[in-house]
């Protein structure tokens, strides 16, 4: 899954980056009901992340009600263990979000660090592309596997894995984007007056490239919820932590997974969600801010 680049700041009129187009493709982004939505949705995730745990009880021991269906005193039914399912995912939610939050923003920060370099330093830019070109050619998920099994399972450890892992994907991105940035012709003025290469990269190549770096965030974010769920599921995820990809790890381990379909249901159903929402936004997002777009 990757974005796609944005091509408004190597055809705008006016210099990159300026105030007038962020605030006019923010607006465009708003107005259009699938921006709207996606928005809303996320929004709805967070909150439940930060407030759900406040009223919700952390799901733990055992209950009386064991495999219920959902009914309306278990909104998502009951495990083998007789814990409230809408529980397990309200707790999951806060998880989930801060793997996928911290984790993406290791994987942009470093992958914009990276794209920066390779798209203004040319000396830089052999080994940018060639690290990148590797870690691309790389099977993530094993390599993923590994070292959280060599580190120990634990929130840290998966979000330090999921993040160092995801950032070629940001840097090729962010290089591309950058390269055209580079070659316009108020960047040549910059070094005519003196403006040296930190000052022309953090002052000038970096803004222009901001709405990008708003889109990898996003879709950066989406994929490492995926890949925290899915090494939850394999039995790396923390232990004392509920998350996602842990509760359906708990209905496989239980042997439920063809009669309680709604252990697996709710999980599955809110890691599509949200991953459908954060897609939608960078994709409308990137859209907006191409002037081409504007009426569609």
């Amino acid at each position: 899954m990757t974005a796609p680049i944005p091509e408004t700041t190597a055809q705008s009129g006016s210099r990159p980056g300026t105030p007038p187009s962020a605030t006019g493709g923010l607006r465009r982004f708003v107005s259009r009901p699938t921006g709207a939505l996606s928005i809303a949705v996320l929004l709805v995730f967070v909150a439940t992340g930060l407030v759900g745990p406040l009223f919700v009880d952390r799901p733990g021991g055992l209950g009386a009600e064991v495999l219920q269906a959902p009914s309306p005193a278990h909104w998502f039914g009951t495990d083998d263990l007789g814990q409230d399912v809408f529980a397990q995912v309200v707790w999951g939610t806060r998880v989930s979000l801060t793997v996928g939050a911290a984790a993406s923003g290791i994987a942009i920060l470093i992958g914009t660090a990276l794209g920066l370099l390779g798209a203004y330093a040319r000396r830089a830019d052999a080994w940018v592309t060639t690290v990148t070109d590797l870690m691309l050619s790389l099977p993530l998920l094993p390599l993923m596997i590994m070292v959280t099994a060599m580190a120990g399972p634990s929130v840290p450890t998966l979000t330090l894995v999921i993040g160092l892992f995801s950032w070629p994907e940001v840097a090729r991105l962010i290089r591309s984007n950058g390269m055209v940035v580079v070659a316009m012709p108020y960047i040549d003025g910059a070094r005519a007056l003196g403006a040296g290469g930190w000052r022309i990269v953090t002052g000038e190549v970096l803004p222009a490239v901001v709405p990008l770096v708003v889109v990898s965030v996003l879709l950066t974010a989406a994929r490492a919820v995926i890949s925290e769920a899915g090494l939850s599921f394999l039995g790396l995820g923390d232990p004392d932590s509920w998350s996602w990809g842990r509760i359906m790890l708990n209905a496989q381990r239980s042997g439920v997974l063809a009669t309680a379909w709604w252990q697996t249901l709710f999980p599955s159903l809110a890691i599509l969600l949200l991953v459908l929402a954060a897609t939608v936004a960078g994709v409308r997002f990137n859209d907006s801010r191409d002037p081409r777009l504007k009426d569609r």
